[in-house]
């Protein structure tokens, strides 16, 4: 059945106003599938045929495809079948009035479908010296029931405009999957990015006999201080995802002077504080943004604001400004929590000495903030509080 009767050829003005009419639209349209079917539109009201299909090479799989039949699904054909696989070996077009009179026609997309084939035109579609695939027009309507020379010629017209179209699309396409597969696997590649740096700063949790998950903690806290302070969306993920590493340093502390749970001599004291200095020797060679960052937390989060911490006596805003922030939530932590040597401090007591510290160990802003919000910042450890829904303390007793 065809889909317009009584009609005939198109004068050229015709031809020139649907090209006008299309142009827009296929300008417009980005996804190779819609290209198909507005190119095949396009040839069928030119050319005046039943049917218009562009056939485009499956180098994967190597076979001819189309989804733009109308009327059908999806087609596919081995690359050498029928007209169209002649039209892209060959490279030539064909003008054929009857297909079941030529031993090149493939009957089985007509059995398949139950249509049956008459007059065809095929056109190769040629872009950079190279085919991609086969324009084809099945049964002329209308007054004239073969296709012309002049059909031909349009069809080429067509197909020239096609191919480039096509190709431009299918290039975006492929561009397009590449940047998300890049994308994906710059995701990844964080994750397992974030997961060994999870991984480093348990390393040194794992031998402490401590309760609880304090690295975990720390970077909780460091997060909502970064976040307080009004440090950028970027410079809060860093300062959460390398606060763990604050104590790495601690992998080259005997376990002894680690798990002691007395007050430490001053010889295990000196030994102890040399965690600073190994933290940033570990990590201090690293070319990335997080473990550069990691190395200024681990060196420098025992540095005191009035210049009189360790292990370099900085004072201020020479202490990077990472490590002051989780110096405050390192504290805050110790105090607040149970550790192999005390019990968790009293909230009052807590807040008292953390009021105090602000100009002397700890940055007078970063005390404000905590101040400011410090039932947000102390809930996370009362019952029902964040830390212990997350399993990151002991439910209390």
């Amino acid at each position: 059945m065809s889909y317009q009767e009584n009609v005939t050829d198109l004068g050229d003005g015709e031809v020139a106003a649907l090209l006008f009419e299309y142009m827009p639209k296929i300008a417009a349209e980005h996804k190779t599938d819609s290209l198909l079917v507005l190119m095949a539109d396009l040839g069928r009201q030119i050319v005046q045929a039943d049917r218009c299909s562009l056939w485009l090479i499956d180098e994967q799989r190597n076979e001819l495809w189309t989804k733009v039949a109308h009327g059908v699904d999806e087609l596919r054909i081995p690359l050498s079948a029928g007209f169209v696989g002649y039209s892209l070996k060959t490279g030539q077009p064909l003008l054929v009035d009857d297909a079941y009179q030529d031993s090149r026609f493939d009957r089985r997309s007509d059995i398949k479908s139950g249509y049956h084939t008459t007059s065809v035109m095929t056109m190769p579609l040629e872009s950079d010296d190279r085919v991609m695939g086969v324009f084809q027009a099945i049964n002329k309507v209308g007054d004239n029931v073969f296709f012309s020379k002049k059909d031909l010629e349009r069809l080429k017209l067509i197909s020239v405009y096609s191919a480039k179209t096509i190709e431009s699309a299918i290039r975006a396409e492929a561009l397009e999957r590449y940047a998300k597969e890049l994308e994906i696997k710059a995701e990844e590649l964080k994750s397992a990015h974030m997961e060994l740096i999870r991984i480093l700063g348990e390393v040194s949790e794992f031998r402490s006999h401590e309760v609880g998950d304090h690295i975990h903690r720390v970077a909780e806290i460091s997060l909502k201080l970064a976040r307080y302070y009004g440090l950028s969306s970027e410079e809060q993920e860093l300062i959460y995802y390398v606060a763990p590493l604050h104590d790495l340093g601690k992998v080259g502390i005997p376990d002894m002077i680690l798990n002691k749970a007395g007050r430490l001599t001053p010889e295990e004291f000196s030994k102890m504080k040399s965690h600073s200095e190994i933290g940033r020797t570990l990590l201090r060679e690293s070319k990335t943004d997080l473990l550069c960052m990691g190395a200024d937390i681990a060196g420098a989060h025992h540095e005191r604001w009035d210049g009189t911490g360790y292990p370099d006596g900085l004072k201020g805003e020479q202490i990077p400004l990472p490590a002051r922030i989780c110096a405050v939530a390192d504290v805050l932590d110790a105090l607040a929590s149970p550790r192999c040597y005390k019990p968790a401090w009293s909230e009052d007591r807590v807040k008292e000495e953390m009021k105090n510290s602000g100009g002397t160990h700890f940055q007078p802003e970063l005390i404000d903030i905590l101040m400011e919000h410090w039932d947000e910042f102390y809930s996370c450890y009362k019952p029902g509080g964040m830390f212990i829904k997350k399993g990151l303390l002991p439910p209390v007793q």
